[in-house]
């Protein structure tokens, strides 16, 4: 392969995981979509953008509307009453009112309510994610070191209050510039790995809260490549009405990281 070509499949592959990226934010009922979200108390409340009544129990929600107010739940219409006991810190569990979608989460121990509406000013006005240009000399070779045992690290939220727990697998030692870092990684998608992570960009050209790294399976000796070219935005960069975490302590770059996406907003 010549360095023109290996140049040229670098950009483009880049540029295929930056327009991905960009595509997933216009889903109609993705999160740009989201224009509220309500926490739930134990007792019935009602809210200026929603039918019906809405309260916590013990074991998650519990809806009161009659049939006219168009509100279904796995394609049945709400005529009563309906429950619904979502699983802490997993995808929401579906209410559906016209083309709007109401989203029943739980996070640490509380219930809320995130409406998404395919009408929603912020993904009218997406007009794609600000990143650095991308640059071969932010794929960094790391190493992985396994811990003995998985450990759980808790980390904040974005939204006081709220906890996030997480499996860390080991860490991930690389050198930039000279100097020595280090990153706690957490289990991933399809045996990867996955990096929360702040740096000295973070809440000047980026979003302060955390960016995040996906990083492939490591090979048999530890070797991987860190690609910070792909460090993505969280959703709370995008909207007010994620509950996303932060960066473990641990994982607070000193150098800048100036590749990836840029803060947004």
């Amino acid at each position: 392969m010549t360095a023109v070509t290996a140049g040229t499949t670098f950009e483009q592959d880049w540029q295929d995981w930056h327009s991905a990226r960009e595509e997933s934010f216009r889903n109609p009922l993705g999160w740009l979509s989201l224009t509220a979200l309500h926490w739930l108390v134990e007792t019935d409340t009602t809210f200026p953008d929603l039918p019906g009544k809405w309260r916590a129990d013990a074991d998650g929600v519990v809806i009161t509307a009659t049939a006219d107010a168009g509100l279904e739940v796995d394609g049945e219409p709400v005529d009563g009453t309906a429950a619904l006991a979502p699983l802490e810190g997993a995808p929401g569990l579906l209410v559906r009112h016209g083309s709007r979608d109401i989203e029943v989460i739980r996070r640490t121990g509380d219930v809320a309510l995130r409406i998404h509406d395919p009408e929603a000013g912020a993904l009218a006005a997406f007009t794609g994610i600000p990143t650095f240009l991308p640059a071969r000399q932010w794929a960094v070779p790391a190493t992985f070191s396994p811990f003995p045992q998985s450990r759980v690290v808790t980390t904040g939220a974005v939204v006081e209050g709220l906890e996030h727990r997480h499996t860390a697998l080991g860490t991930l030692a690389f050198e930039y510039d000279g100097a020595a870092h280090e990153l706690v990684a957490f289990a991933g998608k399809n045996g990867g790995l996955h990096v929360l992570f702040t740096d000295a960009t973070s809440g000047v050209s980026t979003y302060p809260a955390a960016r995040s790294l996906a990083v492939d399976a490591p090979a048999a000796d530890g070797r991987v490549v860190l690609d910070f070219n792909r460090a993505a935005n969280l959703p709370c960069a995008f909207t007010d009405y994620a509950t996303c975490p932060v960066a473990p302590a641990d994982n607070r770059l000193t150098l800048a990281v100036e590749a990836g996406e840029k803060n947004p907003r």
